[in-house]
C-alpha cells in the first residue's frame, strides 16, 4: 500500500473511505487467506450483483489495495501486498471479528498434487515454488518470468536438473502459474516440467494412468522434509 507523500492524509483519507463500505470489505477480507479469486466469485461474497462488484473492484484497483492477473480467459483479484494484509489484519483485530477460511471445490484427490500440463501443481507445487523463493532460488517472480538466483542454478543442477538444456528451450523458461485448487501461484515453463520430469524420474511421485493426479511415495515424503522442510503424507508406498 504506496502512500502519496506529498499529501500522506489525503491519501489515507482515501484509501479509509474505500475500504468503508460493506461490499468492498467482504471483497478485502475474502482476499486476506492469500488465494485469488475471480469477479464472479467476489460477486457471491460481496453479496451484490456482477456489475457492481466490477466496480468496487475498480475502486481497489485504483487505491492499489487488489491487483489482477489474467491467466487465459479468466482474471485474478489478489491483495497487492503484503502492507494491506498487515493492515487489514490489524483492523480485523480492533474490529475484533474473524473470517472464514478459503474451502477448495477442487476433488480431493487432485488437491495434493497434480500436473498442470507438463509441470506440477496442486499443494505440492504452490509449497515447491513458495520453498525455491524463500531459499532464493527463484527470484523476481511474476506472471511472465522468474529468475534463477546463482545459487538456485547450483541446487537445481544438484537435484538433477540440467540447466543449460532446460533454458536453450524455444518455451518461456520459467514463470508463475496460478494454481487453480490452491489459488496461488506454482512454477510452470521449462523449468517447471524440468522439475515434474525428476520428481517423477525419482519417483518422489507416481502418476495416475487415468487422471492428472500424482501420489506422494514414502521417499518423496522422506526427501521432501529433508531436503525442502515439507511435510506431506505418504499416499502410495
Amino acid at each position: 500500500m504506496k502512500i502519496n507523500n506529498d499529501d500522506p492524509d489525503k491519501a489515507i483519507s482515501k484509501i479509509a473511505t474505500a475500504i468503508s463500505e460493506p461490499a468492498r470489505v467482504r471483497i478485502l477480507y475474502s482476499l486476506l487467506d492469500g488465494h485469488a479469486r475471480t469477479s464472479t466469485e467476489l460477486s457471491a461474497v460481496a453479496e451484490v450483483s456482477p456489475s457492481t462488484t466490477s466496480s468496487h473492484l475498480n475502486r481497489l484497483k485504483s487505491e492499489r489495495l487488489v491487483k489482477v492477473m489474467t491467466q487465459g480467459k479468466h482474471r485474478y483479484y489478489s491483495l497487492s501486498s503484503v502492507d494491506v494484509a498487515t493492515a487489514l489484519e490489524a483492523l480485523s483485530l480492533v474490529a475484533g471479528s474473524s473470517r472464514s477460511k478459503f474451502v477448495s471445490s477442487t476433488p480431493t484427490h487432485l488437491l495434493a498434487a497434480r500436473t498442470c500440463y507438463d509441470h506440477l501443481a496442486g499443494r505440492l507445487g504452490v509449497k515447491l515454488h513458495d520453498r525455491f523463493k524463500e531459499l532464493g532460488w527463484l527470484i523476481d517472480c511474476s506472471p511472465k518470468s522468474c529468475e534463477v538466483s546463482p545459487d538456485g542454478v547450483k541446487a537445481f543442477e544438484k537435484l538433477g536438473i540440467d540447466l543449460a538444456e532446460t533454458s536453450a528451450s524455444r518455451r518461456r523458461f520459467a514463470y508463475e502459474c496460478l494454481d487453480w485448487s490452491e489459488r496461488q501461484p506454482h512454477l510452470a515453463g521449462a523449468l517447471g516440467a524440468a522439475l515434474l520430469r525428476v520428481i517423477l524420474k525419482k519417483r518422489w511421485v507416481t502418476q495416475h494412468l487415468d487422471s492428472r493426479a500424482l501420489s506422494i511415495t514414502a521417499i518423496g515424503s522422506r526427501e521432501l522434509e529433508k531436503g525442502f522442510n515439507l511435510r506431506f503424507a505418504t499416499s502410495v508406498d
